[in-house]
């Protein structure tokens, strides 16, 4: 029931301080009300302090927006702040949200601070936000883990080779971090003289509609944000599919997977409350438990762990080892029977229809199935003009169409394609050294489901929206 405290970090030699007004939340990572350490973390020491807790978000906007991030992300996000907004008020927090960029909402708000709470994630441009938040804060600041099992450092100190290296090392602790999170009373509710919000994300589509951002890439409905939804989807999961995810997992036509990858990404469920639910569910066996199990945690916190010791995670020459960069050179004047421009990949215009399948439910409806993303990956290396170009646009696309995109698994999983976290295989055209997928990997589960099922997904995705105005 207690925080570890390995979870817990002092980002500062201040004391609380004096004359405080509230203990200040920036709710960044962890979008969620419950089962959220920084929050949980905060009400104590609010009651400790005798006072209330208000919690805030930077929503970024206009030219300062979330770097790549367009219409269909911020609809989710949003959609998670209205739900986590009701869930905060409902236990006598204060919310407060503001277009700023995190840091300047938690430096503003942090002058009438008694205590700054901040929660972690471990992409270049959080680091950057805690960064300014240390230079600029005059208050105490503590920074508490939500976002993963075993925080990263905890579980390694060093950039780790593949899985097969991190794995001991994450499941000697398990036991130590899968715990549930006993949720704090509030002792001092939120009340008046408390700061202002400037935007009221009750109405979180009246929100989207007033922001400058890219509309291109349309908002979804096969996805709804919120913890609420995400534990919906959980529950009905567990009590359903699961049941045969160890058989079925790779099949993308199967329906086995969990679906909970966005809601991670946005930090609006717990990876822990997750691991929880899997180890308690009576619906699947033992294997099914232990390969979900590994997914969610051995293989999400391998990312986690490349993100954090790699300085450019999304830059090919930092990002993809020396060995697969130096084979894929040498075969950089292999033939390429077939070359796609970014736009033809875009919009599944290739020759292969399953590729374009697997693009188009990308594209259409923010996902696609894990075992399609790694044939997805390596043929746009094959049918791009070079490695390096072909690491952009996977990374390109990745970040725009998928709902989790911009992920700490985004990053990772594209370079993957180039040889991260693998080992040399057998040497071939274009790929040298570096795995190669071909369409024989299509024969693992039944292609033609697969294609009818997109082909419905797609369809249900057009028929809820309203046709796009032309000019």
């Amino acid at each position: 029931m207690a925080i570890q405290a390995q979870r817990i970090r002092d980002l500062n030699d201040g004391d609380p301080q004096a004359g405080g007004s509230y203990v200040l939340y920036l709710m960044q990572q962890a979008n969620r009300a419950h089962f959220n350490p920084a929050l949980e973390f905060a009400i104590e020491e609010a009651n400790r302090l005798g006072l209330p807790v208000v919690a805030c978000f930077g929503l970024l906007d206009g030219a300062n927006g979330f770097p790549e991030a367009n219409a269909r992300h911020y609809a989710f996000l949003l959609q998670g702040l209205a739900d986590a907004k009701a869930g905060l008020e409902a236990r006598g927090i204060h919310f407060v949200m503001r277009k700023a960029s995190p840091a300047d909402i938690a430096i503003a708000l942090s002058d009438e601070a008694a205590l700054l709470v901040l929660d972690r994630g471990y992409l270049a441009i959080q680091k950057r936000w805690y960064g300014e938040i240390v230079k600029a804060a005059k208050t105490r600041i503590v920074q508490v883990e939500g976002d993963v099992v075993v925080p990263v450092e905890t579980a390694s100190p060093k950039h780790e080779y593949a899985a097969r290296t991190l794995r001991p090392k994450i499941l000697k602790l398990l036991d130590e971090y899968v715990e549930a999170l006993k949720p704090r009373t509030v002792k001092h509710k939120a009340g008046r003289g408390l700061p202002k919000s400037e935007i009221d994300v009750s109405d979180p589509d009246s929100v989207l509609a007033g922001m400058t951002l890219d509309r291109e890439v349309a908002p979804v409905k096969r996805f709804t944000g919120g913890e609420s939804e995400a534990r919906r989807r959980l529950k009905a999961y567990l009590a359903g599919p699961f049941r045969s995810y160890g058989n079925d997992r790779n099949r993308p036509e199967a329906g086995a997977a969990s679906h909970m990858s966005p809601y991670l990404h946005f930090g609006q469920i717990s990876p822990v409350e997750i691991a929880l639910a899997v180890r308690e569910s009576k619906a699947g066996a033992a294997e099914d438990r232990a390969s979900y199990l590994e997914e969610l945690i051995v293989r999400r916190e391998l990312s986690m762990n490349h993100v954090y010791f790699t300085e450019r995670y999304d830059s090919y020459e930092h990002a993809v080892p020396d060995w697969a960069r130096k084979s894929l050179a040498d075969h950089a004047e292999d033939e390429r029977p077939h070359r796609y421009t970014e736009k033809q990949l875009a919009e599944g215009e290739t020759h292969d229809e399953y590729w374009n399948a697997a693009q188009a439910e990308m594209r259409v409806t923010g996902y696609m199935h894990n075992h399609l993303r790694m044939y997805w990956g390596k043929k746009i290396l094959e049918w791009s003009p070079s490695a390096e170009e072909g690491f952009k646009r996977t990374l390109r696309l990745n970040n725009r169409y998928f709902l989790d995109g911009r992920d700490a698994n985004s990053f990772t999983n594209v370079a993957w394609v180039y040889g991260l976290h693998d080992r040399p295989w057998a040497r071939r055209k274009i790929f040298g050294t570096v795995r190669y997928q071909s369409e024989n990997s299509l024969r693992k589960f039944d292609a033609k489901a697969y294609l009818k099922t997109v082909g419905e997904l797609c369809k249900a995705e057009s028929e809820a929206k309203p046709p796009r105005k032309s000019g």
